[in-house]
């Protein structure tokens, strides 16, 4: 029986099993409840609490943090809190981001006065099961802990799943439990991934033979093998990156990425050829992946709808390995692992091709195949130079457009500054514009499945204080609409001096995605207003930082609207000692109401088919 440590108390026992996962920041909106957990916390001086203005706000900063960190931590107080914070959790647990989500309850007792007198206090629900039942719906694990004695088991065992199954846990803890003394922590806790046994093993050489099978019936027009590997998720969620570099660079087989895994490796290496976003890729990448590759082996990556952006499938020439099993054309192979897959292929397609066999540049391939055209880049070097566009006095007068921005940040990202940013992109137009972008390993942050707007700008609050990326700026993009869901979280980048600069895509106050997604004609010039439902109020943003500056925490604000203005201020983030760098810089980004990026092009009507209508 393990002795009752009088020293030890609940609150002190997790706040240290926080410290030991390497947490050093703990996201949330106190209450009453959760106050004695803070103290204690405080007291141990290893996790540092960081209160910001929402718990959605929180729980998009645990959730950042976490993606860059391996797990990441929020607290909230019950129900008024905790229901803030389930949205937040709820992404999490669909794009498999190990987050513990802490809920402070009412006292035991008055949970005794609820059952014996009806009594209900504060933030209390008739159903005394409410929070856990909300949050078994999007964790892995959901415990509410009443009894100090049994609070490690419960403790450490969800600690244990967030990190063995990589999804969020929930913790839900009574008030007078946090001073309660309980056990200290004993043994350390440790991931329990699913073995790999000799079972496994004829299922993983089967996979792989199958893999193999494929590339070699799928020649190209030469007769040599033209595969291409398109990197997910969960390269990114089972920490494969250096695998994944392993792979490409013995084999030197061509790779792109899903959105939700861009930048899990560096994207200068020549194998990298951009990222498939189905009709939304660019239509360079969309060439050579489709239509000049022959087979595709997805290796993490989940066929979601903004991974295959508007396609509604994947073909028998395809290989998608995720989710713990194989599928090879119209065969799978269940229970084979990622982690043991990726060096057995790489040996594989080594011992079949020979060290780098498969290395090629497709852009050039399909050019010298197809002849010179003027839509079709002559090399890689030639498609990545396109999507960076420097500065030029011709364009001074130009009015700024999605794509305009973008390529000339990649410009900037690569060969101006001499900063390391951490780009945070927001659902809808931002997130196809910033998909482009040339960024290194762990550079990019976006939630591609969920698509919880206003997402961003809570989540660089994480970045920025995630230990891998302390020492890089983020530079978020997020459209007017998304912003207007969570602008307030900029009060928490200006409150802790966080030098984050945020592009605010100003389109006319109106919600340009919705508008693509159920009526792209009036991207076509069909319609000369967008429907009603999708107009917003207009906010003048960059005033915003006057709201948020305080007398030692500087914020700053800034309109553009032309190319000469965006090239001012990227000029003016370069100059370290230009006082717009003291701290958060929020940027208005003023954009035509019927601008739209080019990615999105596939699903505007064409003339001919407005004349048809």
């Amino acid at each position: 029986m393990t002795a009752i440590d009088p020293e030890c108390t609940v609150a002190r026992h997790l706040a240290l099993r926080l410290a030991e996962l390497g947490i050093t920041h703990l996201f949330g909106v106190p209450g009453n409840h959760l106050g004695p957990f803070l103290t204690a916390l405080r007291a141990e001086g290893d996790v540092e609490w960081v209160g910001t203005p929402t718990e959605g706000g929180a729980g998009q900063a645990a959730d950042a943090y976490a993606r860059l960190h391996g797990i990441g931590a929020a607290a909230v107080t019950y129900s008024v809190g905790a229901f803030n914070l389930l949205n937040a959790c709820g992404g999490a647990y669909v794009e498999q981001v190990p987050l513990v989500a802490i809920n402070a309850s009412p006292p035991y007792e008055q949970w005794q006065n609820y059952r014996a007198l009806g009594l209900l206090t504060s933030h209390m629900s008739p159903r005394a099961e409410s929070n856990l039942e909300a949050y078994r719906q999007v964790t892995v694990d959901a415990q509410v802990i009443s009894n100090p004695g049994l609070a490690p088991g419960q403790i450490d065992a969800a600690l244990t799943a967030c990190l063995s199954e990589r999804r969020p846990v929930y913790l839900e803890v009574m008030e007078d439990l946090w001073d309660e003394p309980c056990p200290r922590p004993e043994a350390p806790l440790v991931r329990r991934d699913r073995p790999f046994s000799a079972r496994n093993q004829p299922m993983l050489d089967h996979a792989v033979q199958a893999v193999l099978a494929l590339v070699e019936e799928r020649p190209g027009p030469d007769g040599r093998p033209r595969p291409i590997v398109w990197a997910g998720e969960e390269i990114d969620r089972f920490r494969l990156g250096g695998q994944l570099t392993d792979l490409v660079e013995a084999t030197g087989v061509p790779f792109c990425t899903t959105v939700g895994a861009k930048a899990v490796v560096d994207e200068d290496p020549p194998q990298f050829h951009g990222v498939y976003n189905g009709k939304a890729s660019h239509p360079d990448v969309h060439a050579v992946f489709k239509e000049w590759a022959t087979c595709r082996i997805g290796l993490g990556a989940w066929s979601t709808s903004k991974n295959l952006g508007g396609e509604q499938c994947v073909g028998d020439d395809w290989v998608m390995a995720a989710r713990g099993g194989v599928s090879v054309g119209t065969s799978y192979f269940p229970d084979v692992q990622l982690e043991q897959l990726l060096p057995a292929l790489q040996d594989a397609l080594v011992k079949a091709y020979g060290s780098g066999g498969l290395e090629a540049d497709y852009y050039a391939e399909s050019h010298a195949h197809h002849g010179p055209s003027a839509h079709r880049p002559a090399a890689l070097e030639h498609h990545r130079a396109s999507l960076r566009v420097g500065r030029s006095a011709h364009r001074h007068g130009e009015h700024l457009t999605y794509d305009g921005v973008f390529d000339r940040i990649n410009h900037f990202l690569n060969d101006e500054t001499g900063e390391d940013w951490t780009v945070v992109s927001d659902a809808a137009f931002s997130l196809i514009g910033s998909m482009n972008l040339s960024l290194p390993a762990g550079g990019f942050l976006s939630q591609v499945s969920w698509l919880s707007i206003g997402w961003s700008v809570g989540a660089a609050t994480g970045a920025a204080l995630a230990p891998e990326r302390a020492e890089a700026r983020p530079m978020v993009f997020v459209g007017d609409g998304a912003f207007q869901e969570t602008c307030q979280e900029l009060s928490t980048h200006t409150r802790l001096g966080l030098r984050s600069v945020v592009f605010v895509m100003d389109n006319g106050h109106f919600y340009g995605i919705e508008q693509m997604l159920v009526h792209p004609s009036y991207y076509a010039g069909r319609d000369h207003e967008p429907d009603h439902y999708n107009v917003l109020h207009p906010w003048h943003y960059d005033r915003l930082a006057d709201v948020f500056t305080g007398r030692d925490t500087p914020a700053h604000g800034a309109v553009i609207a032309h190319a000469a203005e965006l090239d001012e201020l990227l000029e003016r983030l370069s100059d370290p000692t230009d006082p717009l760098n003291a701290g958060p810089l929020l940027v208005r980004v003023r954009l035509h109401r019927h601008d739209y990026p080019r990615a999105m092009a596939y699903k505007v009507p064409k003339k001919k088919e407005q004349g048809n209508g």
